[in-house]
């Protein structure tokens, strides 16, 4: 069926974004919004809103009873979840079927299997993909016997989500007690699930994800994106193509990301996600995210696809309109995370309200972002406040075009991390291309140390 009508059931510039190609689209949106969103930019765009709850996440965003309610209120044809909140929330796959309403994203089995990270892990052994020695727990006397025997430094992972949250390394035995009970904790506040697994931590390897796109019966994929700037687990800065990859290893993890994706029969879109040596050519399997990620933008600069639309037509029964050999890659893309928090104080968050905003403009330019002078930046929510995508003719144009963007960004009112990407653009370890998973913490010390 073709939709008329679509609730979006998240905030911020993933709404806005998914409501730009809707309206495109000729497909009417509904926001669901808490009541910390009604007057947002999003609000305002949308052609409907609907009150879903409080301003915790807890009480709106993440209840997906109240969600599935708002889209049957509206007669919404179709729920899309952006990412984040209920993006992989099996439970609401599965409301929406019960429903009637088609869910824009994938199916509740293949939910079931990516989102627990170990499943996944099966699924990827099973499709002959390699996988970091680990082993799942449940308890610290569990967690003893595992780092016996995969060693340290280790990391702990939350089995049931992801985005950094229940993720702790351990790089001394004494420390298994407890950073293991603090992980288990974190991981049943966050996704109601106390399981974790341990796994060798690789520390020098770069986190490489590849784009998938399905109907279920034919995958294609589009291309590779590099998201090894982070911190504490959290992307900062994504490009694509990743450099420094020589054209086999490259192929490689294409190949891999198809042969998990078709293990799933994989609906809609999703990325596969390797740590990868390039050095030594070899990589091995993190997980799957079965949904539109942050950084697809830099994915539809050089290739020239709207991802959302592939994902709503996907959603809508239509079989895959592309073939891999329509899709192409044009240039260098990188992409910025601009959020609310200061640097200078271990980052901070920085609630408030936004006093000024001036965005950068111009050819290969382009912000995706819900604030303009007079919003409310509110406590309750992720940071993020835009993504600045550039895009241009090689890396070394895209960094410099990136660099002259950041000095044309002005954000007044709450405090954020445009100087701290101005640093890492004009870094010789970042213009040389190809830095580790770990290199921003040793990068940022010795920053603020100067």
């Amino acid at each position: 069926m073709r939709f008329r009508r679509v609730l979006i059931a998240n905030r911020g510039e993933i709404a806005l974004r998914v409501i730009a190609t809707c309206e495109r689209l000729g497909i009417e949106t509904v926001l669901a919004a808490s009541e910390a969103d009604l007057d947002s930019v999003p609000a305002r765009r949308a052609d409907r809103v609907l009150r879903i709850g409080k301003a915790p996440s807890a009480q709106s965003y993440l209840d997906w009873r109240a969600v599935v309610a708002a889209a049957k209120a509206c007669n919404a044809d179709a729920i899309h979840p952006g990412y984040g909140f209920l993006s992989e929330n099996a439970a609401l796959a599965r409301g929406c079927a019960e429903a009637g309403i088609a869910f824009i994203g994938a199916g509740e089995d293949q939910l079931n299997a990516s989102g627990d990270k170990w499943r996944a892990r099966e699924v990827a052994e099973r499709a002959g993909l390699p996988v970091v020695p680990g082993a799942i727990v449940t308890t610290v006397e569990d967690a003893r016997a595992a780092i016996a025997r995969i060693g340290c430094p280790a990391l702990v992972k939350a089995v049931g989500g992801g985005g950094g949250r229940g993720m702790k390394r351990i790089a001394d035995p004494k420390d298994i007690d407890d950073v293991v009970a603090l992980a288990i904790a974190e991981a049943e506040a966050a996704f109601g699930d106390p399981r974790v697994y341990i796994e060798r931590f690789i520390t020098q390897g770069r986190h490489i994800e590849v784009q998938l796109i399905g109907d279920g019966t034919n995958l294609v994929h589009a291309g590779e994106r590099d998201c090894s700037v982070q911190r504490r687990y959290q992307k900062l800065v994504e490009e694509t193509p990743a450099p420094g990859l020589s054209a086999g290893l490259r192929a490689k993890l294409h190949a891999a990301a198809l042969a998990f994706g078709r293990a799933l029969a994989y609906r809609g879109l999703g990325t596969v996600e390797f740590l990868v040596d390039a050095d030594r050519e070899d990589f091995f399997f993190l997980e799957m995210n079965a949904r539109i990620q942050v950084e697809h933008p830099i994915t539809e600069a050089v290739t020239g696809l709207d991802l959302v639309a592939e994902q709503i037509a996907i959603a809508e029964g239509l079989p895959l309109r592309l073939a891999q050999g329509d899709i192409g890659t044009n240039g260098h893309a990188i992409e910025l995370r601009i959020n609310a928090e200061d640097p200078a104080a271990d980052f901070r968050p920085s609630p408030g309200r936004v006093t000024a905003c001036v965005l950068p403009a111009g050819p290969g330019i382009r912000v995706d972002t819900h604030i303009e002078a007079g919003a409310s930046v509110p406590p309750f929510y992720d940071s993020l406040l835009a993504k600045l995508i550039v895009h241009a003719a090689d890396r070394a144009a895209a960094i410099d075009l990136a660099v002259s963007a950041l000095q044309r960004f002005r954000v007044e009112g709450v405090k954020t991390n445009i100087a701290m990407h101005q640093a890492i653009l004009q870094s010789d370890a970042f213009r040389e291309g190809g830095v580790g998973t770990n290199w921003f913490g040793d990068f940022w010390r010795r920053t603020m140390l100067a």
